[in-house]
């Protein structure tokens, strides 16, 4: 019934990856179950036959979906069913998508659509990086349009030592973790965080994911070969006019390159001057000429990125007017909106973002309910780029996948140079509003970010900065350029997106995408050193507002006590039913987080000013102290019996009070002296080690009486005489 065929990789370090098409999801155009370990993954790809109608763009669609019975659990929700793709599920997709995007024939526009399930999952296999090698063996094995195979890898450096696709328990230790995604003979995709690491390193672990990759993308060319999918569908999805389309480029380049040599730095004015070309070009066509004004524009796009790409070659002259390295000018401000924790609005260019820091306790920290991945996360940074930001009339409509990922790679570039959970007691959120863009949100999101943090008076290790380089080249002349700190129309003009971020000492995240197939390690070292300069450059500028944190967080920012306890004392803070805790924080307004770590009490006290700390710090003390003999305290009497009195000494902690230790002289009643409610210092004087009962003096805390001489009366016995 089945035809099944397998392909064995074997990875040379006693680990083997199996390709299996054949057995699972035989409608689909193309299907692969992916084997490593427990690990499967179901990559499939369907692509519908024909283009829709005035389609001129690739319709590539990729979902990277989880199962929950992969790793034996229930979904959470009140449904207990799969939702909603997670951030970790829309990442995958991405890196998955940016690496073939740029692999599907440009002619080529029919919807298409891949999808990977993990459907099993080994907890110590990481599955994002072998995604990609589904995927692509599911399209190498179909009969959909495709110029791969390629593959992804992640390299880790781990105690010195590279590491291809390490464990989840490898990679805790990794000062490198480098995701890249390659064809046979070009790296197309590239993202990972890095704690400081040269430019020299980043490269090493460049080649090495590439040699792993070339194993991969050949095992698949052999798989394709053994199944007999190696011929294509023939497809025809553009109608070309090459009449028309030398019309467009005679009568409008030389304009288009002189209106780019004018070099505006206002986008909007950029703009205008390029569609007054095209508009006075249309004058030409009637209303009825629909399917020519389509043509020409598409041929005119063409016009404009190549006069763009020439300007920069042939002048050294960019759209704007700089030179390739040069950066634009750069605004810093901090404590931008006062009465948040900590602010900042960073200004590149037509590039804007306003940041904030919020801090929180332990109960504002994200939680984290992935199939693989459980737990918290005490950093958190959102990214939002609402339309207004472009001058786009549109309304925002929910998080983007974008946002989801400029997000995550401003988080990767800061995380690492976070405090560490001792020096800092905070949940902390930073948002990045993004109010204008013209290219490079997502590193002026980690600058903004920088200085918020500091602002706030968050104790960086060191100030970070992030930089987007684009790149020009010409394949008939070997020519290149690169360019420093990029436009968003040298971004959608130009052949690569390279981001990079990183402190004076090194770098700490980076992502690349590429479009242009052959790019050399000579012009990836060019661009790597090229956007060292341009970091420090910044750095340099956002010094000038704030070279280091804040010695103190703002005077409105709310505080945080942290206190360790035995673990036998946790019940008695906590109280039946939780009722001591409730109580301590309805009455001084602290909230109070305690939590059992490595057989101690772990304690955190949150307060919006000092005065609510310190009250709630007393109270807790009062009730984890353990009494000890010597001690004094100030106590209530609770209760009077013949022989003395309970007093207790601590909240629920009473200790006895014997009636021959109220006074030096004796007396004869305990009312003489005490009365219930009364407040009275007393001292431990002896604890009984078997049962923990307490023994109070009060009269080692009075002055003794002078001892009597033999035969003499005392005053009081004289006047009764």
């Amino acid at each position: 019934m089945f035809k099944v065929k397998e392909k064995i990789i074997d990875l040379g370090d006693g680990r083997t990856i199996t390709l299996e098409t054949g057995r699972m999801a035989r409608q689909a155009n193309g299907s692969v179950l992916l084997k490593m370990g427990k690990t499967m993954l179901l990559a499939t790809v369907v692509s519908a036959q024909d283009a829709k109608e005035d389609t001129d763009f690739m319709p590539l669609s990729v979902e990277y979906k989880e199962k929950y019975a992969s790793s034996g659990r229930f979904p959470g929700g009140f449904l207990k069913r799969e939702a909603r793709p997670s951030d970790y599920e829309i990442l995958i997709s991405r890196l998955v998508d940016r690496a073939l995007r740029p692999l599907f024939p440009d002619d080529f526009h029919a919807e298409t659509f891949v999808t990977i399930s993990l459907i099993s999952a080994d907890m110590d296999i990481i599955p994002d990086s072998l995604a990609g090698l589904a995927a692509s063996a599911a399209l190498t094995v179909s009969d959909v349009p495709f110029n791969g195979p390629m593959s992804e890898v992640r390299v880790a450096r781990i105690n010195n030592k590279f590491v291809v696709n390490p464990t989840a328990t490898q990679l805790k230790d990794a000062d490198i973790d480098l995701m890249v995604g390659a064809t046979y003979d070009n790296i197309l995709m590239v993202e990972g965080e890095m704690k400081e690491v040269s430019e020299e390193e980043m490269l090493e672990t460049l080649k090495i994911a590439h040699d792993a990759i070339k194993l991969h993308c050949k095992a698949q060319m052999e798989f394709a070969a053994e199944v007999g999918s190696t011929v294509k569908r023939e497809y025809c999805h553009e109608v070309n006019d090459e009449d028309l389309r030398k019309k467009v480029w005679d009568e409008t380049y030389n304009k288009c390159y002189q209106a780019a040599k004018s070099s505006t730095a206002d986008k909007h004015k950029r703009l205008d001057a390029f569609e007054s070309i095209i508009t006075e070009f249309l004058g030409q066509y009637t209303e009825e000429d629909a399917a020519n004004k389509a043509l020409v524009k598409k041929y005119y796009h063409d016009v404009l990125k190549e006069a763009s790409r020439r300007l920069v070659l042939d002048d050294n002259t960019r759209l704007d007017g700089r030179k390739p390295d040069e950066i634009r000018p750069i605004m810093c401000e901090i404590d931008t909106l006062p009465a948040t924790h900590g602010s900042a609005l960073f200004t590149r260019g037509e590039t804007q973002s306003l940041t904030t820091v919020t801090l929180g306790t332990k109960l504002d920290e994200k939680i984290i309910d992935d199939v693989l991945n459980k737990g918290k996360e005490k950093f958190t940074l959102h990214y939002n780029f609402p339309p207004f930001a472009t001058g786009e009339a549109k309304p925002a409509r929910g998080t983007s996948r974008r946002e989801i990922g400029h997000g995550n790679l401003a988080h990767r570039a800061l995380k690492n140079m976070m405090p560490s959970d001792e020096e800092n007691p905070y949940a902390i959120r930073v948002v990045s509003d993004i109010l204008e863009s013209n290219g490079s949100s997502s590193m002026a999101t980690v600058c903004a970010g920088t200085l918020a943090l500091m602002d706030a008076g968050i104790k960086l290790r060191k100030p970070v900065s992030g930089i987007a380089m684009g790149l020009i080249t010409d394949k008939e002349t070997k020519k290149y350029a690169v360019l420093s700190d990029i436009l968003g129309d040298e971004d959608h003009l130009g052949d690569m997106d390279f981001k990079v971020t990183g402190t004076r000492d090194g770098i700490t995240a980076t992502q690349m995408d590429i479009k242009v197939e052959g790019l050399s390690y000579e012009i990836l070292t060019k661009a790597l050193h090229q956007a060292k300069a341009g970091r420090l450059h910044i750095l340099d500028i956002m010094s000038q507002t704030i070279a280091e944190p804040r010695p103190e967080l703002k005077p409105h920012a709310p505080r945080i006590e942290m206190l360790t306890i035995p673990k036998e004392l946790i019940g008695a803070l906590i109280g039946p039913g939780g009722k001591v805790i409730q109580e301590i924080q309805r009455v001084t307004g602290a909230t109070i987080i305690v939590e059992e770590i490595d057989g101690h009490g772990d304690v955190n006290i949150f307060g919006e000013n000092a005065e609510v700390i310190t009250a709630a710090l007393d109270w807790v003390k009062k009730i984890v102290t353990v009494p000890e003999i010597g001690q004094v305290y100030k106590g209530k009497v609770k209760t009077i019996v013949q022989f003395g009195a309970f007093v207790e000494i601590l909240p629920n902690k009473d200790g006895l009070l014997h009636i021959s230790e109220i006074e030096w002289r004796k007396i004869a009643k305990v009312e003489d002296v005490l009365k219930e409610g009364q407040e009275v210092e007393v001292k431990i004087i002896d604890i009984d080690p078997k049962t923990g009962k307490i023994k109070l003096s009060r009269k080692e805390l009075l002055p003794r009486p002078p001892r009597q001489e033999p035969g003499k009366r005392n005053p009081e016995q004289n006047q009764k005489n």
